[in-house]
């Protein structure tokens, strides 16, 4: 697949959960259920996970330039931490909401809400399924971060996908049953599932911004492995950090044994291709140490001469 073909994907998954976060907003309010609207928040934050995956195949695509020498990868870092605020301030208000609902319940309309919900489902399921496409017909020759993005995606939905089948049980309840308590505590259980996904979020671009090493490296681990390599003697001051989403750095003082500078070039590629195939770092700039080089070697490349000597 195309990076034309992703984000096009991508924006109809978005259209998509737009629509049922709207769809679901109007069937609360008309259905007097909670669950339903906060189930219209959790699409929200499919909404938000889309967005960014699209906003990111399109960021990774501009040029560094003089002031951000790395890119814009963390532009997307900026917005999911604006966005992770607000929902958990959504969050929290629903949270009240449902408190007061317990003290004083309000008539739900079950089969409003049952209907709203399923239609709901049904889009959720289809959006799964359009992106599981995408990412099946994934070209490996595609950057690492379209991957991530794509089963970021693919996770909120589902996600979403489970909290519309929860208010779909719900409302059959509560037609079943005219228990209206049902509403406010469902939406509870929805919001907790809007919590964990926002808090993990918020995490994330926590550590981005503090420069912490990517999720799955553990940077200990990737001293190991460069220490192994041919004439490598030691290493210190060690960084490895996330630049955006998918896009990962590393820099490094590296000792070597007493060798030759085209020798250490070979070392360098080496070291590259390691950390690449080991821990998908594509940035990796590394400082050279000899100590305890013989001062009467050549340390330096000469170039060929045509001829005899």
């Amino acid at each position: 697949m195309t990076a034309l073909s992703s984000r096009t994907r991508l924006g109809v998954a978005l259209g998509v959960a737009s629509l049922v976060a709207i769809l679901e907003f109007w069937g609360g309010i008309a259905a007097h259920s909670l669950a339903l609207t906060t189930d219209a928040v959790h699409a929200c934050t499919d909404v938000l996970a889309l967005g960014l995956a699209l906003f990111a195949t399109i960021v990774a695509t501009r040029p560094a330039d003089r002031r951000r020498t790395f890119g814009y990868g963390r532009v997307e870092v900026l917005a999911a931490l604006i966005n992770g605020t607000i929902l958990l301030c959504a969050t929290a208000l629903i949270l009240f909401e449902a408190a007061q609902r317990f003290r004083a319940p309000l008539e739900v309309h079950g089969l409003l809400m049952t209907s709203i919900a399923a239609i709901g489902l049904v889009l959720n399921l289809g959006t799964v399924f359009l992106l599981l496409g995408n990412h099946r017909g994934h070209d490996h020759a595609h950057n690492a971060q379209g991957d991530v993005n794509m089963r970021a995606a693919m996770v909120h939905t589902l996600g979403d996908a489970l909290g519309a089948g929860a208010v779909i049980l719900g409302g059959i309840a509560i037609t079943a049953t005219g228990r209206e308590w049902i509403d406010p505590a469902l939406s509870i259980f929805v919001a907790l599932i809007i919590v964990f996904g926002v808090l993990r979020v918020l995490r994330d671009a926590t550590d981005v911004l503090l420069e912490g090493a990517p999720r799955g490296i553990d940077a200990s681990d990737v001293r190991r492995t460069i220490e192994q390599l041919q004439g490598v003697v030691g290493v210190h001051d060690l960084h490895v950090w996330t630049i955006g989403s998918g896009s990962s750095a590393l820099s490094a003082h590296v000792l070597l044994d007493d060798r030759r500078l085209s020798e250490a070039g070979v070392v360098l590629e080496t070291l590259r291709e390691c950390v690449r195939a080991h821990y998908a770092i594509a940035h990796v700039t590394v400082q050279f140490e000899c100590e305890h080089c013989d001062p009467n070697g050549v340390i330096i490349c000469l170039p060929e001469r045509s001829g005899g000597a």
